[in-house]
């Protein structure tokens, strides 16, 4: 059994959730998302909870389902109450990033600059060298975030790059000349 799948989400105050055939609808203060759930996954609101349950005897594939339903619709709720936020850090001299209006322009070593277009639900700001993207969507604020990152990734010799916040990169021991390897 899953023990993820078996707890219940709670409702917040503010938030109202609808089920209408396979779709779930999630309206809260900073928005409203939506998720189509698989027909095999029962989801039922009952006083201010959001209960998850399979049929009895299911097969592994609907098993496994079961818990990653429940993070999803546990995701749904929390990204319309608080939202999400992923910070990336630009590392290198020189590098640097800014935003224009909803462009962001990274000058990331290249004999150009790259744009990156963020979409209207993302919010991206600047500080310093910390890239900051929030929204109340999680996978969108992953998925974005991650585009941005793979535009320069970090390299493992000197760490420069765009990498997350709180992500440690492995360096590597530069090449060593024939006659300094004493």
């Amino acid at each position: 059994m899953s023990r993820i799948g078996k707890q219940p989400i709670i409702i917040p105050e503010k938030v109202e959730v609808k089920i209408e055939g396979n779709n779930i609808f999630v309206k809260g203060p900073k928005g409203e998302l939506t998720m189509e759930k698989v027909t095999a996954v029962n989801v039922e609101v009952k006083d201010k909870e959001i209960l998850v349950t399979i049929p009895e005897g299911s097969k592994k594939e609907i098993r496994s389902l079961w818990g990653t339903t429940r993070s999803i619709i546990d995701s749904l709720v929390t990204g319309v109450v608080e939202g999400f936020k992923k910070q990336l850090e630009i590392n290198g001299v020189g590098f640097k990033a800014e935003m224009k209006g909803k462009v962001l322009v990274l000058n990331v070593g290249f004999s150009h600059q790259v744009e990156y277009n963020i979409p209207e639900d993302i919010t991206a700001s600047v500080e310093k060298n910390i890239i900051t993207i929030e929204g109340i969507d999680k996978q969108r604020v992953g998925q974005i975030t991650a585009e941005i990152r793979s535009i320069k990734k970090p390299e493992p010799y000197k760490g420069k790059g765009i990498k997350y916040i709180d992500e440690v990169i492995r360096r590597k021991a530069g090449k060593v000349a024939k006659g300094a390897e004493k």
